[in-house]
């Protein structure tokens, strides 16, 4: 049996699709890949929780306590590093991490974006944001996007896409669950046992 890739999560929030990849471990879905740390950037989020909930080591890595990126990108590179991390994987990570971050990781970052990239992406679209702009737009199909993570944000190669149905009455609240049910909730395990199976054999 190949050695399990070390996966790190990385989250700001209530830890949603968190939640998706321990379930899909558990459930076997992520055989190549083993979720050994979390790491919050705020003491608050729900992910804490998520993570004590299933047995997984934890910590808070705070830019604004820390005082600047790059104190914080120094931190997180040597937590990352002494829990021998092969892989991040951001989800719902609201800070931004720059090019001197990402290219000590190349093709070793996913993230997930709730639509179809290029479409409502970039800086600053995140969150309910991203569905009130397609609302907005009158989209009628949405969807999700797994991709590497460079120092573009959401400009890293796309991985994997799912589409999700607009429907008639949807707010953006709505519209959010439904994208994560099912779009987020299924590419991200997906995601993460691809790259994982081939981090995994390269050890």
């Amino acid at each position: 049996m190949s050695v399990k890739t070390r996966i790190a999560v990385l989250v700001s929030g209530g830890g949603t699709n968190l939640q998706a990849l321990i379930n899909a471990e558990r459930a076997g879905k992520i055989p190549h890949g083993e979720i050994v740390l979390v790491v919050a950037s705020n003491a608050s989020a729900y992910a804490l929780q998520r993570a004590a909930n299933a047995g997984i080591e934890a910590c808070v890595i705070s830019k604004k306590e820390l005082g600047s990126q790059e104190r914080f990108e120094e931190v997180l590179q040597d937590t990352l590093c002494t829990h021998q991390i092969d892989l991040i994987i951001l989800a719902g990570f609201l800070n931004i991490l720059s090019e001197d971050f990402t290219r000590k990781w190349p093709e070793r970052i996913i993230n997930v974006h709730p639509s179809l990239i290029p479409s409502f992406c970039g800086k600053g679209m995140y969150g309910l944001k991203v569905h009130e702009a397609a609302l907005a737009k009158g989209v009628k199909v949405t969807g999700a996007t797994v991709h590497f993570v460079n120092e573009i944000p959401d400009g890293g190669t796309i991985l994997l896409q799912k589409a999700v149905y607009v429907q008639d009455g949807d707010t953006p609240e709505i519209l959010q669950r439904r994208v994560m049910e099912e779009a987020e909730w299924i590419l991200l395990p997906q995601a993460a046992e691809l790259i994982a199976e081939r981090i995994s054999e390269e050890k």
